[in-house]
């Protein structure tokens, strides 16, 4: 809590200080800090990785939308010496929902640095600069975002391979919108540009989330002749192929689940890349091929069609390094720890001078009241700080069980009778509704009653006891919030009391001096004014914690909905009245057979 509380403290005090660069152009209100980190604690790339064009993530948790135009428009990124006017490109803005990405043009990421920059925004009067030509370098033949709402992906590189076929549709993707890919396949014409010299250098990257695992899936086909060069699955396996020579990942990509996907073709080798890290080599050399490409398909009718989809296709006629490919898969996916976030400031920042001035006026009553928003101040930020670290344990705990909790298949008492489980286990929800399922499968077997076919009415009940464990894990995630709603509806009116009493001690004052000149009633107003913006001071922090931990609880309780509906529903076709019966095995839970033990064909009638 004191590491929360004196970085929260430090942000109070920067907030108040003056600015500590220079403004970059008076024409723009708004400026925020965005940090490359290549360091241990950020991306750990400890190599130079040259030019890169970066993604930015904005959402409301890191960005203020209020000030900036409705396309972002405005949006101006500056390096550190706040003169360098660095290219990017918007792939995607809406600001009524609250999240943006942008590409920005780094002409020099360094390895094992952290590297700052300077996003502005906030001049309604600024022309677009946003241009996916000036941000992908020439030797990106093409880049397809798929950010259209329909139709054919449009090239962002400044090549323009406009793609002939549409996509099924479109997705949420990794970065924005992704091509749903059904059957459908785009070809890329063919130009110059994408024409490849024999023993010539290529690279190939994509995110790809693929639906099915049977047969071959072509992802990325060329042919010219009997040459060819092609990307795909082959029964969920990703592999390359040069005239018939195959190399192959050993292992399926998973199902619905977005992985990056990467080739590299260059002196003689080519390297298939599985979420930036290497996963098999070729030795072959890239085959001259100057005829259109497919994505999603094979170049004629015939070929084997992807389902699935795929965002950020990427092309590129030089051999990209494996720490550029590495950088890739980190930087773009959600959980990124390459890019970080400051706070947005303001162009009318103030120093310190006015504020000294202003806390010598203070008078006393007006102090007992900051106390007390102070106080709740300390209180909102220990709630948020403790409330999303046990979110945090929570999720993490989950997310274990749930690995665990796969791999038991059709013995879903396994992980009660596994040794050290409620240890390992214990700080997961999802774990105590499975050990309340678990529970009342036993007590009825100890009463007596045959729980290898299990009735529709006693999984329902069975269920009934899992969403009244659950109601109190909601109830468990929910408390303590209602100090920080007491803080984001309280602060404001108990900073208004202040002010108003300070300002009636203002006039009272005045009228019995008999001054009422400005030098004379101003300082008292803006003493008296400091406690309204004291509970602004409480209230704006609690509010976007309050809503950030609301946030984060939902997911949490969709989880556990999501598994009491798994666990209830996998009962019911193991022992439900309509599904497989089992037979006992050796006995070791007392009366009865255990869940998940495999039985003769004859069918016990239900007991339940």
């Amino acid at each position: 809590m004191n590491k929360s509380l004196i970085g929260l403290l430090a942000l109070a005090g920067a907030l108040l200080s003056s600015q500590a660069a220079a403004w970059w152009n008076a024409d723009w209100s708004y400026r925020k800090a965005v940090a490359i980190d290549t360091t241990l604690q950020g991306a750990n790339l400890p190599q130079a990785l040259g030019r890169t064009p970066v993604l930015l993530r904005l959402h409301t948790g890191n960005f203020n939308f209020d000030g900036i135009a409705d396309d972002g428009r405005d949006i101006r990124l500056v390096a550190a010496d706040d003169k360098t006017v660095l290219n990017y490109q918007i792939e995607h803005f809406d600001p009524l929902l609250g999240v943006a990405y942008l590409w920005v043009d780094l002409p020099d990421v360094a390895g094992g640095q952290r590297r700052d920059l300077w996003l502005y925004y906030g001049n309604p009067k600024a022309p677009a600069t946003s241009s996916g030509k000036q941000v992908f370098d020439a030797d990106y033949t093409l880049v397809y975002h798929f950010d259209e709402a329909d139709g054919a992906p449009r090239d962002a590189t400044g090549y323009g391979h406009a793609g002939q076929g549409v996509p099924a549709g479109r997705i949420d993707g990794v970065i924005a919108k992704a091509a749903l890919f059904g059957g459908q396949r785009v070809t890329v014409p063919a130009t110059a540009a994408l024409a490849t010299s024999a023993g010539g250098s290529f690279s190939f990257s994509s995110w790809v989330r693929r639906e099915e695992a049977s047969g071959n899936q072509l992802i990325y086909a060329r042919r010219a002749a009997n040459q060819s060069l092609l990307i795909g699955l082959r029964e969920g396996k990703p592999y390359v192929s040069v005239n018939g020579s195959e190399a192959s990942a050993g292992q399926p990509l998973a199902a619905g689940q977005w992985q990056h996907l990467a080739v590299t073709a260059g002196n003689g080798q080519l390297t298939l890349y599985v979420a930036g890290k290497p996963a098999a080599q070729l030795a072959a050399a890239l085959p001259a091929l100057n005829g259109p490409a497919a994505l999603g398909g094979d170049i004629d009718e015939a070929g084997a069609n992807f389902r699935g989809a795929l965002d950020e296709v990427r092309l590129s006629r030089v051999t990209r390094p494996a720490l550029a490919i590495q950088a890739d898969a980190l930087a773009q996916g959600a959980e990124s720890k390459f890019v970080s976030y400051g706070v947005d400031e303001q162009a009318s920042g103030v120093g310190f001078g006015p504020f000294g001035f202003i806390f010598k006026s203070v008078p006393v009553d007006a102090w007992i009241i900051i106390a007390i928003l102070a106080l709740m101040a300390v209180h909102s930020w220990y709630v948020m700080v403790q409330k999303n670290r046990y979110v945090g344990r929570l999720n993490r705990a989950n997310l274990a069980f749930r690995e665990r909790f796969a791999q038991i298949g059709t013995r879903l008492e396994l992980l009660a009778d596994e040794a050290g489980a409620a240890a390992t286990h214990g700080e997961a929800s999802l774990w105590r509704l499975y050990e309340v399922a678990i529970k009342e499968i036993r007590a009825r077997r100890n009463q007596g009653a045959d729980t290898r076919v299990i009735s529709t009415a006693t999984i329902e009940a069975i269920r009934v006891s899992m969403d009244a464990a659950r109601t109190r894990e909601n109830l468990k995630l929910g408390s303590n919030l209602g100090g920080l709603s007491n803080a984001i509806a309280g602060g404001p009116y108990i900073g208004l009391l202040g002010t108003v009493i300070g300002i009636m001690l203002v006039f009272a004052q005045a009228a019995m001096a008999g001054d009422v000149n400005i030098n004379a009633v101003a300082p008292g107003m803006a003493a008296a004014l400091l406690a309204t913006a004291m509970g602004l001071f409480v209230a704006i922090p609690a509010l976007f914690g309050y809503n950030h931990l609301v946030n984060r609880n939902k997911g949490a309780i969709a989880d556990m909905r999501v598994f009491v509906d798994e666990f209830v529903s996998r009962l019911a076709e193991l022992h439900g009245d309509d599904g497989p019966a089992y037979a006992p095995p050796p006995a070791q839970h007392g009366a009865g057979a255990a869940v998940g033990s495999p039985m003769p064909k004859s069918r016990p009638q239900p007991v339940m």
